[in-house]
């Protein structure tokens, strides 16, 4: 509430490790179900933070525990953005998945039907990546944000199949 000068109990959270958003999240899916079908939200902002401990514990490695299953995505992004990663000192690679993450999630969470359908309904939502710096208090906007089903990937869309009628 702070971050966006907002008064207490005008900001719907949901908090988890790492921020995620998994398709078989049930908490998370019934909070954004709930945020969009009953709440009706126009903004969803998914927002990280620079220093992540879930984003350091998947790309530093080592065992975690159960948490290990959980950030297994996270360590699957940083694979596949280890080549342009590598040179980093570790602390600016840890901050970089951060934003990577976000947007991630950002793009995980516009291919859900509950935001889809929320879309072809005609409802007004648009989703915001956001990373928030712990030493400085910034937000950093990473431009991301998705407002309509025209900008989710083809193949994630609801709408991609055609009748043949």
């Amino acid at each position: 509430n702070q971050i966006i000068a907002l008064p207490p109990g005008e900001v719907f959270v949901h908090r988890n490790v790492a921020n995620l958003l998994h398709h078989t999240d049930m908490n998370a899916l019934s909070v954004v179900q709930y945020a969009v079908d009953v709440l009706n939200v126009s903004h969803i902002m998914i927002v990280g933070h620079y220093g992540c401990g879930g984003i350091k514990a998947a790309v530093t490695g080592g065992e975690c525990g159960v948490v290990d299953y959980w950030l297994h995505s996270v360590r699957e992004q940083y694979n596949r953005h280890r080549d342009t990663l590598d040179h980093l000192p570790i602390e600016d690679q840890i901050d970089r998945m951060c934003e990577l993450n976000v947007k991630a999630q950002v793009n995980s969470l516009c291919r859900t039907k509950i935001l889809q359908r929320a879309w072809q309904r005609g409802q007004s939502i648009s989703v915001h990546g956001w990373v928030y710096g712990l030493s400085d208090g910034r937000v950093k906007d990473l431009n991301c944000t998705i407002s309509g089903l025209e900008q989710v990937e083809t193949l994630y869309r609801i709408d991609r199949v055609q009748s043949s009628d």
